[in-house]
């Protein structure tokens, strides 16, 4: 075959694929298209001239005895001894290779080779697509809502695929129609029997949160300031503890920005979402307290029982409101951010309203927390 390079160049462009998934495509649909008309157990091999922009395929086989009872096992791989002088000065152990030419098969071998082509084409298109967005898993994709189902799963256009956005997935209370721009989180990559390949998407992950600060505060996305960790109950509130090993950068600073300018953005893009953003620490005992906020807390007590991480947070009356929240909401985020199943105590007294981050820490002759701060 003659101007194979130009034909491999051309079906790439034309199906948006590189030129090395063409030419794997079009190397296997030329030995499946031989094997299609010779036999299934036939052996192949392709000998590309990149000189002369050629391409030749041969067939494979093994020399042996002409009484060997392999010529009626495998006639498709053996041929003996005397068949195959008629080719040239051969031994038995020899292998013969034979030229197959595809133009004998005519208007058969042409529509064979054809569709082997279309479907390993295909093949590689879709394996190529696979590959891209499973490396954008876990990023903010963009994309058009292109229709709403009936049971309210809304597909969002995104490049040369479709994405669903289920109503899990969906933060309460956002409703999209048919041309709304969407920014979500590709949450994984799907075959769907009915509609193929397909992106599934979330809003309401927190990596979703993160990867929208990411985008909204240069700090955090070149590494100077670092999300340790992120909680959301999605559409309502959320806290983010953050960190940097910079002593010119206020981690909680850059993240919400001049006049809340950053992170107001984010909480725009999560319909309204509450977000608080405090400092993380690796002394758990000031990483808890600091969570807690906007309570003011007094003591914190860590126990360690059967492998369970808890707390015990000591605080007044006049703070025990703020640090439950409504419906629980404040609690419950400051346990999935710090890890430790709190509990609070409450105790006589009250905070002073000037008192930022000033507590009072169980002693303890355990400093292996404090190990961290000298890594």
């Amino acid at each position: 075959m003659e101007r194979v390079n130009t034909i491999i160049e051309a079906i790439a462009h034309d199906k948006n694929i590189s030129i090395e998934s063409a030419k794997k495509a079009f190397r296997e649909a030329l030995i499946n298209t031989a094997k299609r008309l010779e036999g299934q157990e036939c052996k192949f091999e392709i000998i590309e001239d990149e000189q002369n922009d050629t391409v030749a395929i041969y067939r494979i086989l093994n020399i042996v005895a002409d009484d060997d009872p392999l010529l009626e096992e495998e006639p498709e791989v053996y041929i003996g001894l005397t068949e195959a002088k008629e080719y040239g000065d051969v031994e038995i152990g020899d292998q013969l290779r034979l030229e197959f030419d595809l133009e004998e098969y005519g208007h058969t071998g042409a529509a064979n080779f054809y569709k082997e082509l279309e479907y390993h084409l295909q093949r590689n298109v879709e394996h190529e697509l696979f590959e891209k967005y499973k490396n954008k898993v876990g990023t903010v994709v963009f994309g058009t809502v292109t229709r709403i189902d009936e049971d309210d799963n809304t597909y969002v256009e995104i490049g040369e695929l479709r994405g669903i956005l289920t109503q899990r997935n969906r933060i309460k209370g956002e409703y999209f129609k048919v041309g709304d721009s969407m920014k979500a989180l590709l949450k994984f990559v799907k075959i769907d029997k009915k509609l193929g390949m397909m992106l599934e998407l979330t809003r309401t992950s927190p990596k979703f949160l993160e990867a929208l600060m990411a985008k909204e505060v240069p700090e955090i996305e070149d590494g100077d300031v670092e999300i340790v960790s992120s909680a959301r109950i999605p559409g309502e509130r959320a806290k983010v503890a953050l960190r940097t090993d910079r002593p010119n950068i206020d981690p909680v600073g850059a993240a919400v920005g001049s006049s809340g300018v950053r992170i107001n953005a984010v909480s725009k893009e999560l319909n309204g979402e509450n977000i608080d953003c405090i400092e993380y620490s690796p002394i758990p005992e000031i990483y808890i307290s600091r969570a807690l906020s906007p309570a003011v807390v007094k003591s914190v007590r860590i126990l360690n029982t059967d492998g369970e991480k808890r707390a015990i947070a000591d605080i007044t009356s006049d703070q025990k409101a703020r640090a439950i929240g409504k419906s629980g909401i404040n609690i419950r985020l400051a346990s999935m951010l710090t890890k430790y199943a709190i509990e609070l105590n409450e105790v006589e007294g009250s905070a002073i309203s000037t008192q930022t981050d000033e507590m009072q820490i169980t002693k303890t002759s355990d400093t292996s927390a404090l190990e961290s701060l000298f890594k």
